[in-house]
């Protein structure tokens, strides 16, 4: 079954001549591909607005053309990871080999791999937050992120029956790379999923959006999040993935250790976790020989 159009792609396939036909064969390469939903999304908005900002298919564009688009984007992105800009340039390298124009393809900018670390929530700051949402609901899926280090996605493709509260973990179901996952289950958090089950009579997924058996959407979720923040004083630039990032730091300060915290997050390379080495504060220990301990009385 095909994915449901966008409202940005539908108009590009009315008013631009070949749109359609290029986006069905964009959509074909991406399924058969195995490559997620998201990816057909965001590339083919950004193939939409290109396209339609100009009147034309990419092939039809010359590079002054391009260049002079992306450099628009780039100046005018608000968001810290432009990411309206780096979509559009992985769209449209994508878009150019797969019509045969790899060419074309490598000539447009290459981006540079940023350096900054990200935002993490202090413990206190945690607290602030779990406690403020009104609704149950809200609270639950806020602390429920954090307490299992859960993507958004994650979080919103959770069914009741990824809930093993007798083994307490949580069955995290084709994650990021197409990868399932186990992560233990607070006890806190189980107590307040109860409390929540009983109220919502939730069904089939574990938080149900606005239809009753349908997941939750990643935009509703980040909208609780955007709304909890503006109910605290916290005012670090943070997001719903804050909580996965504050999640990781605070398992590193609390003496787990970065293997087991890679594989807690669903992390393919090692290097992505080693990331929180530089974030956590480090308890310093006086430098001792290990033939001291080695013989430690018990």
């Amino acid at each position: 079954m095909k994915q449901k159009k966008d409202t940005l792609v539908e108009k590009a396939c009315a008013e631009i001549t070949g749109f359609e036909a290029a986006y069905n064969k964009l959509e074909q390469k991406i399924v058969l591909s195995d490559q997620s939903k998201s990816t057909l999304t965001n590339y083919g908005r950004k193939l939409a607005n290109i396209c339609l900002h100009f009147g034309a298919l990419p092939e039809q564009l010359d590079d002054e053309q391009i260049n002079e688009h992306l450099a628009f984007l780039a100046r005018s992105s608000k968001s810290p990871s432009r990411s309206g800009f780096k979509h559009t340039v992985y769209g449209l390298r994508y878009y150019f080999r797969l019509m045969g124009l790899s060419k074309r393809a490598i000539a447009l900018p290459s981006l540079k791999k940023e350096n900054k670390l990200p935002v993490v929530l202090n413990k206190d700051e945690c607290k602030k937050l779990f406690a403020a949402p009104t609704i149950l609901k809200h609270r639950i899926m806020l602390a429920l992120i954090y307490s299992a280090g859960l993507r958004a996605g994650e979080l919103c493709n959770l069914k009741i029956s990824d809930i093993d509260s007798s083994r307490m973990m949580i069955h995290i179901r084709q994650g990021k790379g197409k990868k399932d996952r186990y992560v233990p289950l607070s006890k806190n958090i189980l107590d307040g999923l109860r409390k929540y089950y009983t109220s919502y009579r939730p069904v089939k997924y574990l938080f149900n959006g606005k239809d009753i058996g349908e997941p939750m959407s990643v935009k509703g979720l980040s909208w609780i999040m955007r709304e909890t923040l503006k109910k605290t004083k916290i005012s670090k630039e943070a997001c719903i993935h804050t909580l996965r990032h504050s999640y990781a730091t605070h398992l590193l300060e609390d003496g787990l250790d970065i293997v087991t915290i890679k594989e807690l997050l669903g992390h393919e390379q090692i290097e992505t976790t080693m990331v929180y080495l530089h974030i956590a504060k480090s308890n310093p220990v006086k430098s001792f020989s290990p033939f001291d301990t080695l013989y430690k009385s018990r």
